[in-house]
């Protein structure tokens, strides 16, 4: 009985050419490799790319323009009658000056055409004074969207490590269960050879054999269906964790012991969940959209300077310039006005939702510790169950030895040690199930992604 307890406790017999993984290679593993870790990951380098662009608002905006072109006519035309603008006394002047045929040309009207071909070309800079806090405001939201980038990613990492527990604690049941069905096996074979030598003996009868082997293909039924559920877990853990293989084996301790973190004080914790934090900075990123929104009803004020270039007139023109610009957006305070409220409303939406949700994640985090306290405890009621199934065994095989009992009250509690092996193996890995959760409730974050 004591060779069958052991086997129970230390887990599956590991081959020595599988690869063998602990549970914090596992969680590390599929850290690096799932899917949605990556795409997280992703969504960081974004976020710092955006932020990167918000900073570039601080500088002047360059810009060139150039610009060629040839017109069918003058694009600047002027009819012009010299004669209008020649006085009497003028007019005596040229006439002494001047043959007559000259002075008949001036009476005639003249056609004036411009710029009909030419080249323009500039380039300019110019530096924002003022914008309404929206460069200062805008970084800072750009900074917020890269903390929530953050954020998420430790979200997503919980949620991975969460998942691929689970996947590895339903391994290591069904590995027990598995070490459970061998034990039984290895009883069955042993009462066989029992009844046999006393079938021979006269003293049993043959149909307790019929009973036991019945009971070894209940046993042999319940492996198939074990083999299979290991294999489909394995892929599953596989498939999550980018494992290359899935012949591997893992290795786990099964001792019951007491809770391995304490209660944490709740209002201390509640700052640093990944939860609470991203409820707070929806707050102040809803504050800072509301000081955009003011700022953009508000006048903004640049400077800037150009150099430029052009032929318009037909000979080549340079010149430099400084510019001052103020632009005021009257048309838009009738609809800004409502969009300045509206963001007000969602600031304060936002702050609402933030208590409310900071009182749900205190009562998620009492419940994740009555989940451990509770799982301790049916793992120390499962762990009773094995030691009282397992002298109920022993007490029924001796009658049976003496006849003083059936097959059948033997083979019942035989069936009962192995129910109680396998309540206790589903408890256990229950209970490293609820202490994740409630590690994860209270914001403590694991070993394997503290170096992070």
């Amino acid at each position: 009985m004591k060779k069958i307890l052991s086997m129970i406790a230390f887990g599956c017999v590991i081959s020595a050419s599988a690869q063998t993984y602990t549970l914090k290679q596992i969680k590390d593993s599929a850290l690096q490799n799932n899917f949605a870790i990556r795409s997280a990951r992703y969504n960081i380098e974004s976020a710092q790319q955006q932020r990167k662009e918000a900073f570039t608002k601080y500088f002047p905006s360059v810009s060139g323009t150039g610009l060629w072109f040839n017109a069918n006519k003058g694009m600047a035309k002027m009819d012009m009658n010299p004669s209008e603008y020649i006085s009497p006394e003028l007019g005596a002047v040229l006439a002494q000056s001047f043959p007559p045929e000259a002075l008949a040309a001036l009476v005639n009207p003249v056609s004036i055409s411009m710029m009909k071909n030419g080249t323009i070309a500039g380039v300019q800079a110019v530096q924002p004074v003022f914008a309404g806090g929206q460069i200062i405001n805008g970084n800072k939201l750009a900074k917020v969207g890269e903390d929530v980038s953050r954020l998420q990613l430790q979200l997503s990492e919980n949620e991975v490590e969460k998942t691929a527990e689970q996947y590895f604690w339903q391994l290591a049941s069904l590995q027990e269960k598995m070490n459970t069905i061998n034990a039984a096996d290895a009883l069955l074979a042993d009462i066989y050879k029992d009844v046999d030598v006393a079938i021979r003996a006269g003293v049993a009868l043959r149909n307790d054999l019929l009973r036991v082997q019945l009971r070894q293909n209940e046993i042999a039924s319940q492996r198939l269906k074990l083999q299979n559920g290991l294999s489909l877990v394995r892929l599953l853990l596989s498939q999550y964790c980018g494992l290359r293989d899935t012949s591997f084996i893992i290795t786990y301790q099964t001792d019951a012991a007491k809770p391995s973190i304490a209660k944490q004080d709740h209002n201390q914790a509640l700052p640093a969940t990944a939860e609470y934090q991203l409820l707070d900075k929806q707050v102040e990123a809803t504050a800072l959209q509301k000081k955009i929104a003011v700022g953009q009803n508000l006048p903004s004020v640049a400077v800037g300077a150009g150099y430029n270039y052009h032929t318009l007139l037909d000979n080549d023109h340079t010149f430099g310039m400084l510019f001052a610009t103020v632009s005021v957006p009257i048309s838009d305070w009738w609809g800004g006005s409502h969009v300045i409220k509206r963001k007000k409303i969602e600031h304060q939406q936002a702050q609402e939702q933030l208590i409310n949700n900071a009182e749900l994640l205190h009562i998620r985090m009492q419940n994740a510790w009555n989940g451990v306290e509770e799982s301790y405890q049916q793992l120390l009621l499962a762990q009773r169950s094995i030691e009282q199934a397992e002298e109920n065994l022993r007490l029924n095989r001796n009658y049976y030895n003496a006849g003083t009992s059936k097959m059948s009250d033997l083979l019942e509690a035989q069936m009962l040690y192995q129910q109680a092996c396998d309540k206790r193996t589903d408890a256990f890995a229950d209970y490293q199930n609820k202490l994740l959760e409630y590690r994860q409730s209270v914001g403590v974050i694991t070993s394997s992604r503290s170096g992070r």
